[in-house]
């Protein structure tokens, strides 16, 4: 399989996790978009669910597909949130963010019953770190923001540059939330419970991108098949 097979094996997967009824999270990002997909499909067949987006990207790909949406607002209970993720790793922690979604993936990853994560083999890494860890921040004192992260980084021991986000006009990305996002280029993260503690007391940052205790199970797709990971062991099933 190429990686586009992989990730639609791994939606497809996911859809069995899926009931009449259901409010279901949708995700952000490539391999949220294949599961996205084969949900309107499935839509189209007879399912009936009430879906809540994580971006303005994923809300107009699921009306255009026919599927019911509704706000956090209106549905805060979420059955099940299916999103994927830059990196993950057998513990279930996450990078996320690099669709520039972070925090409202957070918002409804924390609002669900169940987060399934679906991803390609290459996301799943031994270690945390190799895809810049994206830091949602406000736009007012940009520079002081990133200073302090800076500072949290030194006491971690974490080097790297960090980078503002910058849209394909070559202007500030900004989030559908208002912000900007700072790309943190700092390799292996060996703590990164202790980063994800400290960053939200630093003015200026909004959210963060590493997702830690909310995926209950990730579905990765390879070369070998299909393998289900669950947050407290490592493989359940191929």
């Amino acid at each position: 399989m190429d990686v586009k097979e992989m990730k639609r094996e791994a939606a497809r997967r996911a859809l069995e996790y899926v009931e009449d009824d259901m409010i279901l999270g949708l995700g952000t990002g490539s391999t949220a978009s294949e599961f996205v997909e084969l949900l309107g499909q499935k839509v189209r067949d007879g399912l009936r669910v009430t879906c809540v987006p994580t971006s303005e990207a994923t809300l107009k790909q699921a009306l255009s597909l026919g599927i019911p949406m509704a706000t956090i607002d209106e549905q805060p209970e979420i059955d099940l949130t299916v999103d994927g993720a830059d990196e993950l790793d057998r513990h279930l922690r996450l990078i996320k963010g690099g669709g520039g979604a972070l925090l409202r993936e957070k918002i409804v990853a924390s609002g669900s019953a169940q987060v399934v994560i679906i991803a390609d083999q290459s996301k799943l890494v031994d270690t945390l770190g190799a895809f810049p860890l994206p830091i949602e921040v406000v736009q007012f004192g940009l520079g002081v923001t990133r200073a302090m992260i800076e500072d949290i980084a030194d006491e971690l021991g974490l080097e790297g540059p960090i980078k503002q986000r910058l849209g394909g006009d070559g202007r500030p990305f900004v989030t559908d939330g208002g912000n900007f996002i700072l790309d943190c280029a700092f390799g292996r993260i060996d703590d990164p419970e202790a980063l994800a503690e400290l960053l939200p007391f630093t003015p200026g940052v909004v959210d963060h991108g590493l997702f830690i205790g909310l995926a209950d199970q990730a579905i990765v797709a390879g070369d070998n098949g299909v393998q289900v990971f669950d947050a407290d062991v490592e493989q359940l099933s191929v």
